[in-house]
């Protein structure tokens, strides 16, 4: 069974051996790890993105075996691309970001008012309820992962579907409103969830309807 610096060695062996494979790779990857990074998950990105290049790899060594020549720049790019397709092929194997669960809404806060809770189920429920509407890319891996590790963590951070059991971090939410911090801007990069962007004047409705909702600021 090869370590981890064994296969290191050996991936850093195969670039540097092939000057087509090594600009490919770091491209790959770097533009994996970047979508990544506008997405909000940049090391489950970063993940498959080495794991097109490990594919790529072996294809590559496979194909110089065969054929007993030297990889060319169009070898190389094949070697990517097919290798991109079996990686995203495979990854739709695992289970993770499957569970679609949207558990029942036990408990939420007493609500100063309707609009106060509609600009919240706006911006903030995406991540932070049990009333997550799952959009179609979100059973798709890699994509899928991310927006599950949002959910996921948005939910443990606080969840105002179950805010009378376990209130979380609500006495934050107003700062981080505040502070621009939610939505997030991966939750409306590229034109999604339009209705998060709330503007200035929803904002400030936003933060005053908190304001006098309990549980919903650090001085209450």
């Amino acid at each position: 069974m090869p370590t981890v610096e064994t296969l290191f060695n050996r991936l850093r062996n195969s670039l540097l051996a092939n000057r087509w494979a090594a600009i490919l790779g770091l491209v790959v990857f770097v533009g994996a790890v970047g979508v990544g990074i506008i997405m909000g998950g940049p090391l489950l990105l970063g993940l498959v993105g080495v794991g097109v290049v490990l594919v790529a790899l072996a294809l590559l060594a496979w194909h110089g075996r065969r054929t007993h020549a030297a990889v060319g720049g169009a070898a190389a790019v094949g070697s990517f691309a097919l290798a991109t397709v079996l990686t995203l092929g495979l990854i739709q194997l695992v289970p993770y970001g499957r569970d679609h669960s949207n558990p029942p809404t036990i408990g939420e806060p007493a609500w100063s008012s309707p609009q106060t809770r509609e600009l919240m189920v706006n911006a903030c429920f995406g991540c932070h309820s049990n009333e997550v509407e799952w959009p179609w890319y979100s059973s798709i891996a890699p994509i899928s992962w991310v927006v599950t590790q949002h959910v996921d963590e948005g939910r443990d951070e606080v969840n105002y579907s179950e805010f009378t059991v376990d209130q979380g971090e609500a006495e934050e939410t107003i700062e981080t409103i505040r502070e621009g911090e939610m939505p997030p801007s991966y939750y409306t990069v590229f034109g999604l969830h339009p209705e998060a962007k709330l503007s200035d004047q929803e904002i400030a409705d936003l933060i005053a309807g908190l304001q006098l909702t309990p549980g919903m600021d650090e001085d209450d």
